[in-house]
């Protein structure tokens, strides 16, 4: 089936752990906390939360560039984008994070050439910073820093088919728009409450081995309860 492109989650997806919360765990100053139980309780949208906790923290560019470089990425991910590169397939980053930290991982893995869909970091002071968000929505039912539905449409004028890969709060709304996804962590569940075509993944590795079944029309409108998929080497891996 032509006219696949790839919309990759980033935090938690090709991330090993969430980026903001490992600087905020290190350098944020104190309230960072209340705003991510705000969020989580629903009094405020993430791009609210995500602003005020960015404004939190404290360090200087020496010490932001030295965390993220800390950080691991799944370590399929990189065979991945080159399998799906090679079949004629785009992969985009679409992440509701930081897009320096998103650009500065990939760069260490050879792979800047992807296109990083994000909330902008820009610094604020010697040892502060501030987000921008020019992919917002302000329709957005998540109230998202980056509207992933927005990019989902933009990318339907010129592929067909998108497939989504994601783990978390911020796919939610995706995940109902797009045409298959790849679901880790909380994602699995959703899909599973919304009836969604989607199969189950651990990490890139089953992403990799899954990827030419798509492409083939072999996973296209199934889901993770599919007699299609019953017996499938992925299929209890959640």
């Amino acid at each position: 089936m032509p006219g696949w492109t790839i919309a990759c989650d980033f935090d938690g997806t090709v991330s090993v752990g969430d980026v903001t919360d490992l600087l905020l765990e290190r350098y944020g100053r104190p309230g960072w906390e209340e705003l991510e139980t705000a969020w989580q309780h629903g009094e405020i949208g993430s791009r609210a939360c995500m602003a005020g906790q960015i404004a939190l923290l404290d360090m200087s560019p020496a010490q932001l560039d030295a965390a993220i470089d800390r950080i691991r990425i799944d370590p399929d991910f990189p065979a991945f984008v080159r399998a799906a590169l090679g079949a004629g397939v785009p992969v985009t980053i679409v992440s509701d994070g930081l897009d320096l930290a998103i650009r500065r991982i990939l760069a260490r893995h050879d792979l800047g050439m992807l296109p990083i869909v994000a909330n902008r970091l820009e610094p604020a002071g010697p040892r502060r910073y501030r987000l921008e968000f020019p992919h917002s929505n302000p329709g957005c039912h998540a109230a998202s820093g980056t509207c992933k539905c927005d990019h989902v449409a933009r990318e339907r004028v010129n592929h067909p088919h998108v497939l989504l890969i994601g783990d978390g709060t911020s796919d939610f709304c995706a995940a109902g728009s797009v045409d298959f996804v790849f679901a880790k962590s909380r994602l699995i569940q959703r899909c599973r409450e919304q009836g969604l075509p989607h199969l189950p993944i651990r990490g890139f590795a089953d992403a990799l081995v899954a990827l030419p079944a798509l492409l083939v029309g072999e996973l296209a409108g199934a889901s993770a309860t599919s007699p299609l998929l019953s017996g499938h080497s992925l299929h209890a891996r959640n």
